[in-house]
């Protein structure tokens, strides 16, 4: 998945404990009732700031500037002559992992104030739609260390606003994939599914987990056989597979590692020992420390979960690691997911080929042949992204060939979404000739929606969650209904936002939040629907949503980080131990970029200065440096 990223800024309340300290270029520190008279003004001003504006500091060598897009607003919050801007250069040397960090209202070096005279003399345009004012020079002494920029919004010289940048990572996001009916619901994005789903025939991808026993690191092909027979791959070839392997936390972190690595090879090797074509492995392993902190928790040892790994290292040894074995050999694991091919008969014939031998099957009403056939073809044409193909196929226009004509016809909009009305169209035609057909009626609802977002197609709400309901009458599963209803209230909610019906946009948001819980929810639909949540200031139910799944080892990389990125600001849920645990998971899964999550904000991260958590510099201290 892309990722984009976009500035977000946080203002806190300044309070002045220590304002003499700190009262530096004549600036006043107002706290209390007499700050919010002296900042009442400025305060109107930032509530009534259009939600489009943006503002940031932009370093050119040694040169800072204030950046924004809106220079009337700009100018419209700088009206007394000692309005302004003052920048606080914070350096990442102030949370070095062997020094502790003080509270302070200055963080850095405070640079001279630039007030509103030469602020609004000084806003030139600078780029598309920008515009900018230089704000200060970074000292040489600073010019190597690692930096930061905080803005010091000053009305009459006082300070009333103190901003720090945050840099966000954020996801493109949409409906729930509802896929679309051909034999079975078939997604168009790749899905991950249990074992105890058995559901492989639908999916590209399916999940496992093998356990491993105390010191052992070979793993024969009877070991694996059952596995593989149970999951019924002799329909399938095996195209990738990605092993996650976990130690359990007591002993040697390198010994844990090397054993693991041996143990995921030996996996992959029995899993290659049952068909020829060379399978694609990427092996990783860590040591499980999510799951530990999640169990032991739940035990008279749970004190261990505010120790450090060095210290609760040392305690697993002798009786401790014996009382606590039950526990740990439940860590010692692969998560293993494969990536499968249908084995294809036909995976050597041409696109030409199979439409001939397809409309002979037809023609022969030689019809499972002719499905066999119809899914190669089908597929060799979505991979060539050839929908011209698709004219070559010779179906004719009965009763009892429609679902062939169905399955040719979703095709087309697989290949090319553009043809949704073309594709609608033709299916109303079908299903004149079977309006009972499940597939076909279960197929015009997901066009529906897609042509009713995109204003392509003239649909009235109330019938259509009408139409929704009703395919239960048709055999649809009920959970597909449901997954159906969170995406018609997506897409209300929408609509009645742009028509500014705020009511009904939250009735829209209400019926989600009381229908996802029924719903089976992948990893992407969890991203989707806490995004949507955030976009509707429902941050506080995306926390939720996401809170039961982030402490699972086999969470979705982004929807961790995700999740990362909704709470790393809120010290009511950094500051416990159920917190440190999903900060653990984040750096298993990838330790590169947890870290990268304290880099400077200019550099890609979302700033080092949430190192003023000492819960956070802790889990930054033990996971990121040496």
């Amino acid at each position: 998945m892309t990722a984009r990223f976009f500035l977000l800024s946080i203002f806190f309340s300044i309070f002045s404990t220590h304002a003499s300290a700190q009262n530096q270029f004549e600036i006043e520190f107002p706290y209390g009732n007499e700050r919010g008279i002296a900042c009442q003004v400025f305060e109107q001003a930032f509530q009534n700031k259009p939600k489009e504006t943006s503002f940031v500091i932009k370093r050119e060598s040694n040169k800072l500037f204030f950046e924004t897009n809106d220079p009337k607003w700009f100018k419209q919050l700088f009206k007394k002559s000692k309005d302004g801007i003052a920048v606080d250069i914070v350096s990442k040397d102030r949370y070095a992992c062997e020094t502790s960090v003080e509270p302070s209202q200055i963080k850095g070096k405070l640079l001279k104030p630039v007030y509103a005279g030469d602020l609004k003399r000084g806003l030139k345009p600078h780029e598309q739609n920008r515009y900018r004012v230089e704000v200060g020079t970074i000292p040489i002494s600073m010019l190597k260390s690692d930096l930061e920029f905080n803005i010091l919004f000053l009305n009459n010289n006082k300070l009333c606003k103190y901003y720090t940048i945050y840099n966000l990572e954020s996801y493109p996001w949409g409906l729930l994939d509802m896929g679309v009916y051909l034999d079975s619901i078939t997604y168009k994005n790749d899905k991950i599914v249990t074992q105890n789903e058995q559901a492989v025939t639908r999916y590209k991808t399916l999940q496992f987990i093998i356990p491993f026993e105390k010191n052992k690191s070979v793993y024969d092909s009877s070991d694996i056989k059952p596995l593989y027979d149970s999951l019924r791959l002799t329909d399938f070839n095996i195209k990738t597979i990605d092993i996650k392997a976990y130690a359990s936390v007591e002993g040697s972190k390198q010994r844990n590692m090397e054993l693991q690595q041996e143990r995921g090879s030996s996996i992959a090797a029995s899993l290659q020992s049952f068909q020829s074509p060379e399978i694609e492995t990427n092996i990783t392993t860590s040591e499980n420390w999510v799951e530990f902190f999640n169990d032991v928790k739940n035990t008279s040892y749970a004190t261990l979960t505010s120790k450090s790994k060095e210290q609760i290292k040392a305690a697993l040894t002798g009786s401790t690691a014996n009382e606590l074995e039950p526990i740990l050999a439940q860590h010692r694991k692969a998560v293993v997911t494969m990536e499968l091919d249908k084995i294809d008969v036909y995976k050597n014939k041409s696109i030409n080929e199979l439409t001939s031998l397809f409309n002979t099957s037809i023609a022969t009403d030689e019809l499972d042949e002719a499905r066999i056939i119809q899914n190669s073809l089908l597929e060799k044409i979505r991979i060539a992204a050839s929908p011209e193909s698709l004219e070559g196929i010779e179906v004719p226009n009965q009763k009892k060939y429609i679902d062939f004509m169905n399955k040719n016809l979703m095709y087309d909009y697989l290949i090319d979404v553009r043809k949704s009305l073309i594709v609608y169209n033709k299916l109303q035609e079908l299903e004149k000739q079977d309006p009972k057909n499940k597939r076909i009626q279960y197929n015009l609802a997901v066009l529906k929606f897609i042509l009713w977002r995109n204003n392509a197609l003239d649909v009235k709400p109330q019938d259509f969650k009408k139409e929704i309901k009703s395919l239960t009458n048709y055999g649809i599963n009920p959970s597909l209904v449901d997954r159906m209803m969170i995406n018609y209230h997506i897409v209300n909610a929408e609509r009645e936002m742009r028509k500014r019906n705020y009511n009904e946009k939250d009735k829209s948001v209400l019926n989600i939040l009381s229908t996802y819980n029924r719903v089976p929810l992948t990893d992407q639909d969890y991203l989707s629907l806490a995004q949507f949540l955030t976009y509707y200031a429902q941050n506080m139910e995306a926390v939720k949503l996401l809170a039961p799944r982030v402490q699972e080892i086999t969470i979705d990389e982004d929807l961790l980080f995700y999740y990362l990125n909704l709470t790393l600001i809120d010290k009511r849920l950094t500051q416990t131990n159920a917190y440190r645990t999903i900060l653990l998971n984040a750096s298993n899964l990838n330790q590169e970029r947890f870290c990268k999550l304290f880099n400077p904000s200019l550099e890609g991260g979302v700033t080092f200065q949430l190192l003023e958590d000492g819960y956070l510099k802790n889990s930054y201290c033990e996971n990121c440096v040496n």
